[in-house]
Order: C-alpha cells, then sequence, then structure tokens
C-alpha cells in the first residue's frame, strides 16, 4: 500500500488530487480514480484513507492521507469526524501548480500554492439538504448539526469561492451549485468505470430476469419504496447491490424475492448487470451513472423522472421513466416493462458520450487551460462576485446554458426511517 500521512519533500508537483475520504467504495471514489488515471504521477490528498473499505486499485496510488489516519476509530467511523474537516482540509497545503479536488463537501476547501479545480459531486448534503440526507442516521446526529450549521455553512461558502474553476457532472448538480455558491459550473459528465468486456463471476442463487438496482442504503436512495413494490410483486426478484446504514433493518424485513447482495466484485457485478431484466434507478440522484453502467451490457433502466437520469436516461431508447416515489408507481413501472422490450443495441450506444478517453480529453484541456493563465490566482478565501463564472474560453461545455434544468426540491424524508 503506498500511503503518507505527510508531504514529501521536493520539487512541487505539477498535477495533485483531493478527495473528501477514501473509505467506502461510491460513485465519487470512481471519479478519483478515473482523474488518476488521467494524472498518474498526481498524488491523492484524503482526510482518511481505508484500505478495505475502498476500491483496491487505490493500493497502487500515491494516498496521501492526513494525520488523523493514524487513529482507527476515525477511519472506520469517518462521519464522526464532521467537526474536523474543515480544519483537516486548510490545515495543510497541497504544492503542485493545479490541484483538481474531488468534492462532495470537503476537498474544496483544500489549501493550495497553485490553481484549484473543484469538480464537485454535490454540494454537502448535510448543509443544503440536511433532512434528506440524515434520516439514516442515528437521531443524536440530527441534533448535533444544527449547531455546527451556521460555522460549517460559512466556510462550505468561502471554500467554494476560493476555486479558480468548478465542474461538475450533470445539470442537475449545475444547478445546485449556482443555487448555493453563485457559480456557474462547467459540465463534464464522468465516465463509465465498468469494462463489459472483462470477466463475470455468476452470482449464486440468480436466475436471469430478475430486476437489479445498485446503490448505497439510505433513506434518500428509496430503498424502502423499491422493496416494497417487490413486496407487491411475489412473482418477480430484485437483486440489491450495496452496503449502508439502512442495511440491518432491510435484512430483518425483507420478503423473500428480494435479494441483499451487499458488496461485490467487479465480475460479479459485470454479471449481473448482463443477466438483469432491467435496472432500477429510484433514487434522487444528482449524477446517476448505474443506467450508463447498464446499458453497457444492453440492459435498459426504469428510472425515476428526475436529477442526473434526466441526462443518463433517453426515454424509450435506453429505458424509461418512472414518474413518482412510491411502491404502486415502481410496481407499475415493472409490470409494464414485462410487455416492451428495447432493442440492445441502442442501448449499448447510448452509454458513448460517457467513454473514459472522452473524460480525460475534456479534463486535460481544462488542467492545461489553468496552467496557461496569467492572471493572478484569486485569494483562498474570496468572494463569489470576483470569481470568473463562465467554463475556459475554448473548452467546449458538454451541455449548452440553454440545457440547464431548474434544481427542484427534495421530497421530505420518510419520517419512520431514522
Amino acid at each position: 500500500m503506498r500511503a503518507s500521512s505527510v508531504s514529501r519533500a521536493g520539487p512541487v508537483d505539477r498535477i495533485a488530487i483531493s478527495h473528501d475520504y477514501l473509505t467506502q467504495r461510491g460513485g465519487a471514489e470512481r471519479v478519483v480514480l478515473s482523474l488518476s488515471d488521467a494524472f498518474p504521477e498526481a498524488p491523492i490528498y484524503t482526510s482518511f484513507y481505508e484500505p478495505e473499505g475502498t476500491f483496491e486499485q487505490y493500493r497502487e496510488k500515491d494516498v496521501r492521507p492526513s494525520v488523523l489516519n493514524a487513529v482507527p476509530f476515525l477511519r472506520k467511523h469517518f462521519r464522526v469526524a464532521l467537526p474536523l474537516y474543515p480544519a483537516i482540509f486548510t490545515g495543510r497545503s497541497v504544492d503542485a501548480e493545479v490541484t483538481i479536488c474531488s468534492s462532495s463537501g470537503w476537498a474544496h476547501g483544500t489549501r493550495t500554492t497553485g490553481r484549484k479545480i473543484v469538480y464537485c459531486h454535490a454540494p454537502a448534503r448535510w448543509l443544503y439538504q440536511p433532512d434528506n440526507y440524515l434520516a439514516s442516521f442515528p437521531a443524536s446526529a440530527a441534533r448535533v448539526l444544527p449547531l455546527l450549521r451556521p460555522g460549517l455553512l460559512a466556510w462550505d461558502r468561502r471554500a467554494a469561492a476560493g476555486a479558480n474553476l468548478y465542474v461538475t457532472n450533470s445539470r442537475r448538480t449545475r444547478g445546485m451549485i449556482r443555487d448555493a455558491y453563485g457559480i456557474d459550473a462547467h459540465v463534464l459528465p464522468p465516465p463509465h468505470s465498468i469494462d463489459p468486456a472483462g470477466p463475470r463471476d455468476p452470482v449464486p442463487g440468480m436466475e436471469d430476469g430478475y430486476f437489479l438496482t445498485v446503490s448505497r442504503l439510505h433513506s434518500y436512495k428509496n430503498i424502502i419504496e423499491l422493496i416494497d413494490a417487490f413486496r407487491e410483486m411475489p412473482h418477480e426478484q430484485l437483486a440489491i447491490v450495496g452496503q449502508g446504514p439502512l442495511q440491518e433493518r432491510l435484512i430483518a424485513t425483507c420478503p423473500d424475492n428480494v435479494v441483499l447482495l451487499g458488496r461485490v466484485s467487479d465480475a460479479e457485478l459485470r454479471w449481473l448487470y448482463a443477466h438483469a431484466a432491467a435496472l432500477l434507478a429510484v433514487s434522487y440522484e444528482d449524477l446517476g451513472l448505474t443506467p450508463v453502467e447498464a446499458a453497457l451490457f444492453g440492459t435498459p433502466s426504469l428510472a425515476l423522472r428526475f436529477g442526473g437520469y434526466l441526462d443518463t436516461v433517453i426515454d424509450g431508447t435506453n429505458g424509461y421513466f418512472i414518474e413518482e416515489i412510491s411502491a404502486g408507481a415502481i410496481a407499475r413501472s415493472v409490470q409494464l416493462f414485462d410487455a416492451r422490450q428495447l432493442d440492445p443495441e441502442p442501448v449499448r450506444q447510448s452509454a458513448a458520450r460517457y467513454a473514459r478517453d472522452r473524460f480525460e480529453q475534456r479534463l486535460r484541456e481544462l488542467v492545461a487551460d489553468q496552467m496557461d493563465r496569467t492572471h493572478p490566482v484569486p485569494p483562498r478565501w474570496a468572494s463569489p462576485a470576483t470569481l470568473p463564472t463562465n467554463a475556459p474560453d475554448g473548452v467546449m461545455d458538454l451541455t449548452t446554458p440553454a440545457d440547464v434544468v431548474p434544481s427542484p426540491e427534495l421530497p421530505e424524508a420518510d419520517s419512520e426511517i431514522g
């Protein structure tokens, strides 16, 4: 494992990467791997690094966690450290000409000596969507956050203002960034991260024709409603890939036709995508990349008409939309899908926009533009009004301003989920 808790002495790096924490296996962690593939010599700075909790590819990367990574309890329970993250990311300096900050709430505050590009997965959910984000966490967390929120909110907005360029993953997130910070972000969708030509390992107990969902087990992922829909359809089978705070509750209450697979290998995930009747994507996602992964295998999606799925699902081409979140609406979509089949080849072709080489080319253009700029670097804690808000000259945004989708409010979380 290549990891260090301090920066190396020596020349300034040309490119560095910073990420909130490497303790789990999620979409943001896959994006960091894509950033690292584009710039393989770039060190990866982070708060906590738990090799057993995240993707094994990080074992071959130059990961530089904070000094608090030496505390095993905090590595395992990284959310407990919430009040400490501002100090972690501003307490040490990243010496690089350009630092790419992969952020869902913390890494955008990284203190840098050069220019800073923020790749924002979403503004901090615990600040801007607290009811939905905290619904699946202990009640004690919900009581503490309001006390911390004013200070964290001020820090968050100063951190956003310190970036030279904001980049994001979807039109939905672009609207959220505009609402939170007054910044017009450049849209660069991340690439899919699974190779359909790779090995496939069958998953015991699963037979062709099941429905699949790939999601962390949080309340805002609408896992409860999804399971309730299949409770009404005992003749259909649902496989759920993912872990999260709701896991113990779901294990105790799932009907027999719902299988909780937890964490699976990439080879098993390929097999699951390839043998599913359809992917069910019903969470409140700002990006929603799982329909793209499913499409690589010719597998269509039934997706909530919301957020990032408006970018990744083309109704009638690579899937169909579910109009609302309820057990009844999901069940109706599944039952209607049984009578409708989509041609697998157009489904596969729909994933081309999310090819790795396209992402890496755009990303290198953005970084080169920042390196070439000669005007002074804005102060790390500048006002949003002092920052440029448009994409760099000569770099095409993948989404035109006319396509920007308003940022609707999320529904209130289920009060029974705690």
